[in-house]
């Protein structure tokens, strides 16, 4: 006599339970010139479309309750990219920072930048000062903006960070451990990124939270920034929660 086990019910977002979900998110926001190529538009269109899909996004995971989410902006290999380019991400970034505060007035949102800021202008540092320091008081959703960041840039610092505590006698060699320089990055007091999502088919992970992501699950996806969605985010989640998270283990 056979034997037929009971299908298990698909699992959706409404059936997911809140400790299946990631704590952390990282998203390397990829594909805007090829989006604006596919549709014979410049580059700068899709660097404005893509801006508008950051709006959305931040918002969805605000939503549903992402305790942290942090977007590659613009990393420290970007810079080689033609200069009308560049400049056009700059002048994006300008406005966002000056609408952000209005855009996200009404949500529950802190926002805060990691990487190196001494390679930007001074107008657009002080916008983003202004942007941490008006949201520090929010308790929900924690957003970093990944700007001229890069994960070995990070890490570097951190290494000269600690080798000067060494240097001054406030620190000793054998203290260093992995709290210790996890403490040290920028994402200090944060998750790990449990979920990392890179859209637009690459699979690369970029120089992206090199340290942080060494546990993250990585789910790829086969569509362009500009056009990600809710849903796309929404796919991504489930695809975490159905793995199987060993970290080392059986």
């Amino acid at each position: 006599m056979a034997l037929f086990r009971k299908k298990a019910p698909e699992l959706t977002l409404e059936s997911l339970p809140r400790e299946a979900y990631p704590a952390h998110i990282g998203f390397i926001m990829d594909g805007n010139g090829r989006w604006a190529k596919k549709r014979g538009l410049p580059r700068r269109m899709g660097h404005v479309s893509g801006a508008q899909t950051f709006r959305k996004i931040v918002k969805a995971c605000e939503a549903r309750g992402i305790q942290s989410a942090t977007f590659y902006a613009f990393s420290t290999e970007n810079w080689k990219r033609p200069q009308e380019e560049v400049d056009a991400i700059m002048d994006l970034l300008r406005d966002y920072l000056k609408e952000s505060l209005k855009d996200f007035k009404g949500e529950n949102i802190r926002t805060k930048f990691i990487g190196d800021r001494s390679a930007l202008a001074p107008d657009i540092v002080a916008l983003m000062e202004e942007a941490e320091a008006e949201t520090a008081h929010k308790t929900g959703l924690t957003l970093n903006i990944a700007l001229n960041y890069g994960g070995r840039h990070e890490l570097v610092g951190a290494i000269r960070m600690l080798a000067e505590q060494v240097k001054d006698g406030t620190l000793l060699a054998e203290q260093i451990d992995e709290q210790r320089v996890s403490d040290t990055l920028d994402t200090v007091g944060q998750p790990d990124p449990d979920l990392i999502i890179r859209p637009s088919g690459e699979y690369r992970t970029s120089n992206f939270l090199l340290w942080q992501s060494a546990y993250a699950e990585y789910v790829f996806m086969d569509v362009l920034w500009p056009d990600f969605s809710a849903e796309h985010l929404d796919r991504a989640i489930l695809e975490y929660a159905r793995r199987h998270r060993r970290f080392g283990g059986v």
